[in-house]
């Protein structure tokens, strides 16, 4: 848990009331006591001139001289007394002191500004008069000095200043250096609270990340495997189905398996090379959990880069023609080349749709549509009703194709629309911008 400056701030006032640090307590009570020393020896003075008695004087400086115990509680209220009591000639340390502590204080600059001035006049005052006083008793013959020339107001005043000057400049540094501590310090709990919350969120962004590659090598690898692997169980069951009756078309089939299931594992193999080119290394070098999913999706996409594209779709209605399926493929305006991410799509939607076709609707005829417009190209592939005559295959099927599919097109900022026909069969239609 992280612990702030108003934290520590509001515990120490519980520990230590207006003091925030033990040190601090023990200077103040030291100060306090000093200032009430001075003050009482001051007060027998003060007893004699106003015809008090003597213990009046001295008890009247004690509490005086302990006011200066709240000078950082109520500075106001030290200097206030400070300048109240100066022309009874008491107090000086308290007033040096709370002049500091007022100007280190959080009290408006104003404020110290006027109770500066009024402490500065009054001392200005008080050493004026009593000058005046010692120099008219001064029995040294006619005297050299005149009280009442420019002497006298000049010395008060450098001597004034002298002790007002240094104690209000120094606390206003003080407090400036203070307070900008502080925002220092609030400023470093703010920045840990941030990183916390990056910290938190990088942590999410990395799970995120790696969800979302790990669906997209998920989804290459069934592109690449499934739809050979569908077409290698149909030439299967075509085999079995033949081997008797006629060896030779069975030894043709057991070739396009063959050729088939190599195809399929070179695309694999391709694809498993390249991830592992991308693998990321162990130990001081190792790289960030969300980097080793963009490597993974980055080895899928480069995987693909030289696979297949539009001009193979010829090629992969061949395929299923081979296997048995009843395949007719037309293609709509004029042929010409696009961005491979678009033809790599466009393809694979072509053999996720015949692939369900062969898992779903074994004998169906089947048609695929190509249309090349002015800023899109559309694909669609529509089969009919299954033939009853021919015998279900048995082929697996995970729910995940025409997932894959509406992903691939809507990645690419595409419309993709699946559902089945009103002649009892299925069709699957896509439509890819071709622009930048």
């Amino acid at each position: 848990m992280t612990t702030t400056g108003a934290d520590r701030d509001a515990e120490r006032v519980r520990t230590w009331w207006w003091w925030g640090r033990r040190r601090s307590a023990v200077l103040d009570v030291g100060l306090a006591l000093v200032s009430a020393l001075e003050c009482a020896v001051e007060g027998v003075g003060f007893a004699d001139k106003a015809s008090l008695p003597v213990p009046v004087g001295v008890v009247f400086g004690l509490l005086v001289g302990s006011v200066l115990l709240f000078r950082r509680r109520w500075p106001i209220a030290v200097v206030l007394v400070s300048i109240a009591v100066a022309p009874a000639e008491m107090a000086f340390l308290m007033g040096i002191v709370g002049l500091y502590s007022l100007a280190a204080s959080d009290v408006p600059r104003r404020i110290t500004a006027v109770l500066a001035g009024m402490s500065t006049l009054a001392l200005f005052v008080v050493t004026v008069v009593r000058m005046k006083q010692d120099l008219a008793q001064a029995d040294v013959g006619p005297p050299d000095i005149d009280p009442s020339g420019w002497y006298v107001p000049s010395v008060s005043l450098f001597m004034t200043l002298g002790l007002n000057a240094p104690p209000v400049l120094f606390g206003l540094y003080i407090g400036a250096r203070r307070r900008l501590m502080e925002s220092l310090r609030e400023r470093a709990d703010s920045l840990e609270q941030e990183l916390s919350l990056l910290a938190d969120r990088a942590e999410q962004r990395a799970q995120w990340a790696r969800q979302e590659e790990r669906t997209r090598i998920a989804r290459e690898m069934h592109d690449v495997v499934a739809h050979r692997v569908s077409l290698m169980v149909v030439h299967a069951a075509a085999l079995q189905a033949v081997a008797l009756k006629d060896p030779q078309k069975a030894v043709k089939n057991a070739a396009l398996v063959g050729d088939m299931g190599r195809q399929a594992l070179t695309e694999l193999r391709e694809m498993l090379g390249v991830l592992r080119e991308e693998a990321v290394p162990a130990g001081p070098a190792a790289v960030p959990l969300a980097a080793v999913g963009r490597a993974a999706a980055a080895a899928a996409e480069a995987a693909a880069d030289d696979g297949p594209c539009l001009d193979a779709l010829e090629a992969l209605c061949e395929q299923s023609r081979l296997a048995g399926a009843a395949v007719e493929f037309l293609v709509i305006g004029e042929v010409r080349p696009y961005a491979p991410e678009v033809e790599r799509t466009a393809y694979r939607v072509v053999q996720e749709a015949l692939t369900n076709v062969h898992k779903h609707a074994a004998g169906a005829k089947v048609v695929v549509r190509l249309a090349h417009r002015d800023a899109e190209v559309a694909m669609q592939v529509e089969n009919g009703p299954s033939d009853a005559a021919v015998a279900d295959v048995g082929l697996p099927s995970g729910g995940n194709g025409l997932v894959g599919m509406r992903e691939r097109v809507l990645r690419l900022g595409g419309v993709f629309v699946s559902g089945p026909t009103d002649a009892g069969g299925f069709k699957v239609s896509a439509v890819l911008p071709t622009g930048a």
